[in-house]
C-alpha cells in the first residue's frame, strides 16, 4: 500500500512553524504492525491552507497513492478549507469512516466535535482528512489503521473474504 501525508497549513508552508502533526503521521505509517505500507517520498507534503493548492496536491498524489492521509484545515477557521477541497476531488463519501473518527475522537474530547473532517475515494485512493494537532492525528490513526487493509483490499477489489470471515 503506496501512502502519502499532505500538511495543509499556512504557517508551516511559509515556514514560519514546523510541521509536526505531517512527520507524526508519516511515523506512525511506517512502524505500524497492522499496516504493511510505503510512505511516498516527499511525505509530508506541505502545502497552504488554499483550495486550490490543496486540490491540486490531492489530484497529484492520487496518480500515486493508494491512501492520501492529510493533515490540518479541518477546523471552523474561515482559513480551514480542507474538507471542501477534499469534497472537489473524491467521487464518493465514505460516511462511515467519518462517523467512526469522529466518534472515537469524540470519546477523548468533545472539542471533537469541532472537525469538519471528510473521507471519500477518488477513483483507486483513499483520501482521509484528520485534525492539525500531533494528539488527534494520534488518535485518527488509532481508529484507521484496523481498517486501512481490508478497505484498501476491497477498494482495489483485492479481497478474497477472508477479512470478513475472520469479523464474524
Amino acid at each position: 500500500m503506496r501512502v502519502c501525508v499532505i500538511t495543509v497549513s499556512d504557517t508551516c508552508s511559509a515556514g514560519t512553524r514546523t510541521d509536526e502533526s505531517g512527520p507524526k503521521l508519516v511515523e506512525l505509517v511506517d512502524t505500524s504492525a497492522v499496516v504493511n505500507a510505503t510512505v511516498n517520498e516527499g511525505s509530508p507534503f506541505v502545502v497552504p491552507d488554499d483550495v486550490t493548492a490543496i486540490h491540486d496536491a490531492l489530484v497529484e498524489q492520487s496518480k500515486f497513492a493508494d491512501v492520501i492521509l492529510t493533515t490540518g484545515g479541518t477546523g471552523f477557521a474561515p482559513r480551514d478549507v480542507t474538507p471542501e477541497a477534499t469534497l472537489k476531488v473524491i467521487d464518493r463519501r465514505c460516511s462511515g469512516l467519518e462517523i467512526a473518527l469522529h466518534t472515537a475522537s469524540l470519546k477523548i474530547t468533545s472539542m471533537a466535535a469541532l472537525s469538519r473532517a471528510i473521507v471519500g475515494i477518488r477513483g483507486g485512493t483513499l483520501i482521509v482528512n484528520m485534525p492539525g494537532s500531533v494528539k488527534a492525528v494520534k488518535e485518527c490513526w488509532d481508529t484507521l489503521e484496523p481498517l486501512l487493509n481490508h478497505g484498501i483490499n476491497l477498494l482495489k477489489n483485492t479481497d478474497d473474504g477472508s477479512q470478513h470471515a475472520r469479523m464474524k
